[in-house]
């Protein structure tokens, strides 16, 4: 090893601090003081701890049918408890400080131990309440190393030594403070940006005094702001200049203007829809290219559908713009179907009208407004006699309603319980010259 190493000397530096220190605090009756100070801190907050967690717990756990923002925002809260302890420790600890500091006139032993609570908050932080695998790796790399660079007191001048290190690609400079304090700070601002944006998303959708389609713009439009925000806040933190993104935000008007077009488009276009509200999240659409299903989802660039087998079609915005666009599901719209059906000509067909149409009303989805339903003559086939009858019903006679089977059961039962036939297809064959005479 080459001790004469700037590294190497500056490391040997703080053992030989370290080690003076530690034997000076084992000599001192003042030390020795503070450390019984520090013990009766940490018993003093495990039982304040213990006492106040079934309280807090009971105070903040909403009840379980409840899913509201407050409801939603108190368990978050909850997940919280496990720092109680260090925490008071943190407190009482500092109380303790002051005292020994009026008294001793020195306060560094139970300081330190004050620090070694931070890093235990930390820990308990990192271990118990953070899920989220990207943040816990941020935690266990970079607020655990930190936490424990305090706890030694020697925090300061390693981000000294960080903001002098300096990491260049050309033009561009960061120090290496810089670099650690955005990931660090990048990652807690996104991940609560994202769930503040879910928890806004989903008290949005809850308010059904709203149209769906104002409801997903109010969602699209929180969501840029806690993202731009998210992102000009770490823009600050980093230390880059706001004004140095003036010639980036020209270099994407150029991209916009030659390689981004349909970019652009898609995106305006999603903003066109969800302020129209023509097609918004569980209507059934199609389009004039063929595609056809329930809209799941509108995002910015595409709109998704859901066919009945299962498939999903991803639609660019700016279809629903520029080509006919057919909305079955448009809100107080219903729909018209036909069932088609024969009989005898050996029937009365006055009476097959009225049959068919009190036998069809009684369908639960059959409504009678626009119209009641209405059996129509179409015309006389070869075997029978055709007849229609047009209803009406809210919804697509698709995938999980199947209106038209429905009612083509309830004109069978109808027509037999009346003793009206249906015929089937009936051929006569006129043989001319009578049947040729067999050999005997």
């Amino acid at each position: 090893m080459n001790f004469d190493h700037p590294m190497v000397q500056t490391a040997l530096e703080y053992w030989i601090i370290g080690r003076d220190l530690a034997l000076g605090w084992l000599t001192s009756p003042a030390a020795w003081s503070q450390f019984g100070l520090l013990l009766v801190a940490y018993f003093a907050a495990k039982f304040a701890a213990k006492k106040l967690d079934p309280v807090l717990t009971r105070l903040l756990t909403p009840p379980a049918e409840q899913e509201n923002i407050i409801a939603t925002s108190r368990r978050f809260v909850l997940i919280f408890l496990p720092l109680l302890l260090p925490l008071l420790a943190y407190a009482f600890t500092g109380i303790g400080e002051q005292i020994t500091r009026s008294i001793f006139g020195s306060g560094a032993v139970i300081a330190f131990g004050k620090r070694l609570f931070i890093l235990l908050a930390a820990r308990l932080f990192v271990n118990q309440i953070i899920y989220d695998p990207f943040l816990k790796l941020i935690g266990k790399y970079v607020l655990m190393p930190f936490a424990l660079l305090y706890a030694l007191g020697i925090l300061d001048p390693t981000l000294l030594y960080l903001e002098e290190f300096i990491i260049g690609v050309g033009n561009i400079k960061f120090s290496a403070l810089s670099i650690i304090r955005g990931v660090a700070f990048g990652s807690v601002l996104f991940w609560l940006g994202s769930w503040s944006n879910n928890q806004s998303a989903t008290y949005i959708k809850t308010q059904e005094e709203m149209r769906p389609a104002t409801r997903e713009l109010a969602a699209k439009a929180i969501e840029l702001v806690i993202f731009g925000t998210a992102f000009l806040l770490l823009m600050n933190i980093m230390g880059i200049n706001l004004s140095s993104l003036a010639i980036l935000s020209g270099a994407v008007g150029v991209g916009l203007g030659f390689g981004l077009q349909k970019i652009a488009s898609n995106f305006i276009s999603g903003i066109i829809l969800l302020l129209e509200g023509q097609a918004t999240v569980g209507d059934y659409v199609e389009l004039d290219g063929g595609e056809a299903g329930t809209i799941i989802k509108m995002t910015a660039r595409a709109t998704i559908l859901e066919t009945y087998d299962g498939r999903w079609i991803v639609v660019p915005n700016e279809d629903f713009i520029i080509t006919r666009v057919v909305n079955y599901s448009d809100s107080g719209s219903a729909n018209r179907y036909e069932a088609d059906f024969s009989v005898s000509y050996d029937t009365d067909i006055n009476l097959v009208p009225d049959i068919v149409e009190a036998a069809v009303a009684k369908h639960k989805d059959v409504l009678s407004e626009p119209f009641p339903p209405d059996c129509e003559l179409r015309g006389f086939g070869d075997s029978g006699i055709d007849f229609a009858v047009e209803f009406w019903v809210e919804g697509i006679d698709d995938g999980p309603n199947k209106y038209t089977s429905d009612v083509l059961f309830i004109i069978w039962n109808a027509l037999k319980d009346n003793n009206i036939e249906i015929p089937y297809p009936q051929r006569v064959v006129e043989i001319k010259g009578g049947f040729p005479k067999s050999a005997e």
